[in-house]
Parts: structure tokens; sequence; C-alpha cells
């Protein structure tokens, strides 16, 4: 459904309603006719990247997701004993 957007002086719009709540940053592209097309997007770190492209990392979080008993429990995350401070 089409919804009419007016621009303020300063061309900026409010959205408002339009779009999904979890969608706060996109990229947009401008047609040779003046078409705005918005798309939805994230951010992410160059390191954040370089993992996403590992494809055994992929399939092991994915297998894990599948199978929360594998997970392994971090010492780090253990408290402290008294006697080891």
């Amino acid at each position: 459904m089409s919804q009419l957007v007016e621009l303020d002086g300063r061309r900026r719009a409010a959205l408002g309603r339009l779009g999904k709540p979890e969608h706060n940053l996109y990229l947009v592209d401008e047609e040779a006719d003046g078409t705005l097309i918005f798309t939805p997007a994230v951010v992410m770190s160059a390191h954040e990247a370089a993992l996403l492209r590992n494809p055994e990392l992929i399939a092991q979080i994915e297998a894990d997701q599948a199978e929360p008993s594998r997970a392994v429990r971090s010492e780090a995350r253990r408290p402290r004993e008294a006697s080891e401070t």
C-alpha cells in the first residue's frame, strides 16, 4: 500500500510507521527516474564479516544452536572461590 511522504524545507522525511521497528538503518539507491529504494541494512565490523565468511565456523554455530546440550561451560564465567582470590 502506498503512502504519501512529504519532505520538509531541509528535504527530510518522517517515515513514521513505515518499515519495521527493528529496521533503523537503510541503504538508499536512487533510480534514474528519481525513485528511491530503501533496503534495510546492518553494520558490522570487518572482523565480524570475516568470521561470517568462514563456512566451517558457520556450520559449527548452526550445529551448536540445533543441539544446545553440546555447549561447553566456560571457566571464565564461573564465580571465583574465596580461596582463589
